[in-house]
């Protein structure tokens, strides 16, 4: 089989332009096209430029080895590589304690995974609630202001990515393909097919229940266990090794190998690992707002005519501003036809994110508009990124009103430095609810004006960023964990052997695609810890 890479078509090409064009790109006979598979298809919709879909492609021709000699020095075409994964080993049959996964989002899910597909029988231990049950207590906060802090968009089966946009891609490096490993998987549990070669592959909440609990099934089945509303308190170690991990019940549960696949909000358990002396380090994250527009504003900035074409979709974008006085603003997690949620896991403390469904179909974009900072904005002990967090939060909650309501304000009056006092033409997606006022304290200063800097220049790059009434509500915290639990090549903590920290809460991913690939690694990483006695 070949790889056929940047063939380029028309945007509404007729389903046999696609066999012809290989054919005439390869200058075969069309009888000598034997197959041909979509392995991605992309779009190109820059300013100046006819919108083109991209299509890398399989392809079976009648005689590979004539063409690749004929079509030599043509680095478009070559032999498709091998993207099937590969299993590292077996479980053995003298295993004496079963390995144990911390946390049931997209890490851990498929830690566990691939250490039951390898006979490990592994161990779930997750905090919250399984996802349906988890789900209605999500509701509660949406629509009661009633928070579960067990229990809500950060903790419970599928972790925080399951009340997200469901983005599959990611900018990793992937040499071993195990991103198609995660995709492929994701297909198994009632993922739709699409998401193997679509550009930026997405699924949406309501999906994500259902193949959550699938991929559950699936471990369960193997061998694995899931137990939920297990919060691990404390970790037992000995001699610099693991021994074990003692539950809130008290019970001590005793293993020699713990894949941490904490999420970015576990911000108790970094503190039991930090006061037990684990290594880690503090490392850069980012503060912003969320901001909404019409998502009509957005495609018709990004699409033009083609705005609304079924296989376009809803536009997104990805923006970047250097503002003057040296932050990095950018958008974050953008969310095409999706809501604002409360993402809070802690009482009396406000955070939002963004979600969509499948359909992407919500009236309006929203996006985190986030400025960089690191340990030096927020000096301290390891732990001083997490009260930084917190105190942002913490003002969110007072400054909209003590109910959960999260501050806002139109974007031209930020801009201007006035308060708002009532909407315009873009209705707020965020509930409990928005209450308008000033976000001028909501961040500190050197945030504040970078956004307020970014903000018309974000307006050159797409028409209408600007518009006065888009909406930025507060506050954005979570982007990423404020710190890393240091690991080395063999994935095992510094400094306590058989401790392995993963995904997002370590600071090793950031999105379920990412998370998903470093939970494999780490499975694998513990499999051969085993298996090398």
């Amino acid at each position: 089989m070949l790889r056929l890479n940047e063939l380029r078509l028309p945007l509404d090409h007729a389903p046999e332009a696609l066999p012809a064009a290989i054919a005439q790109r390869l200058k075969i006979k069309p009888a000598e096209l034997l197959a041909f598979e979509v392995f991605k298809r992309s779009y190109d919709a820059r300013r100046g430029h006819p919108l083109t879909l991209i299509y890398t492609l399989d392809i079976t021709v009648a005689n590979e080895a004539a063409l690749l000699k004929r079509m030599a020095g043509d680095n478009k075409i070559g032999p498709s590589p091998d993207t099937s994964y590969h299993f590292v080993g077996q479980a053995p049959a003298d295993l004496q304690h079963r390995p144990v996964v911390v946390g049931f989002g997209p890490c851990g899910i498929f830690a566990a995974l691939l250490l039951a597909q390898m006979g490990f029988n592994p161990i779930v231990l997750e905090r919250g609630k399984e996802v349906r049950q988890r789900t209605k207590d999500t509701w509660g906060l949406w629509r009661k202001n009633v928070l579960n802090p067990e229990s809500n968009v950060q903790f419970g089966e599928g972790g925080a990515g399951t009340f997200s946009d469901g983005k599959l891609y990611s900018q990793i490096k992937d040499p071993r393909h195990l991103g198609r490993k995660v995709l492929a998987e994701f297909v198994k549990a009632g993922a739709p097919d699409e998401i193997l070669y679509v550009s930026k592959p997405h699924i949406g909440t309501f999906r994500l229940v259902g193949m959550v609990e699938k991929m559950r099934e699936t471990i369960t089945a193997l061998g694995g266990e899931v137990r939920f509303e297990q919060k691990v308190t404390d970790i037992l170690i000995e001699d610099g090794a693991v021994r074990g991990l003692v539950l809130e019940s008290g019970e001590q549960l005793r293993t020699d190998h713990v894949v941490m696949a904490l999420g970015h909000s576990a911000r108790d358990t970094f503190q039991v690992l930090h006061d037990r002396g684990v290594f880690m380090e503090a490392k850069p994250f980012s503060v912003g707002f969320r901001i909404e527009h019409p998502q009509s504003l957005i495609d018709q900035a990004r699409f033009g005519k083609h705005a609304g074409h079924p296989l376009l979709g809803a536009a997104d974008y990805k923006l970047v501003h250097h503002a003057r006085n040296g932050r990095s603003v950018y958008s974050f997690c953008m969310c095409p036809g999706g809501t604002v949620v409360a993402a809070t896991s802690e009482p009396n403390r406000v955070v939002t994110n963004g979600m969509s469904q499948y359909s992407r179909n919500e009236r309006n974009a929203n996006a985190g508009i986030v400025v960089g900072i690191t340990p030096d904005d927020y000096p301290g002990s390891v732990m001083a990124g997490v009260a930084f967090q917190r105190e942002l939060e913490s003002r969110a909650f007072v400054l909209g009103g003590g109910n959960y309501e999260a501050p806002g304000q139109l974007v031209g009056d930020f801009i201007a430095n006035r308060a708002s006092t009532q909407l315009g033409s873009v209705e707020p997606s965020y509930k409990p609810g928005v209450k308008l006022g000033n976000l001028d304290t909501a961040l500190p200063a050197y945030a504040i004006e970078a956004v307020r800097e970014a903000l018309p220049a974000f307006g050159k790059q797409i028409k209408g960023f600007d518009l006065h009434d888009a909406v930025l509500t507060g506050v954005e915290t979570r982007t990423s964990s404020p710190l890393r639990i240091t690991r080395g090549e063999d994935c095992q903590s510094l400094n306590v052997r058989g401790l392995f920290p993963a995904g997002e809460g370590a600071g090793y991913a950031g999105g379920i695609l990412s998370a998903g690939v470093d939970g494999i690694k780490v499975a694998e990483a513990l499999a051969l810890s085993v298996l090398k006695g």
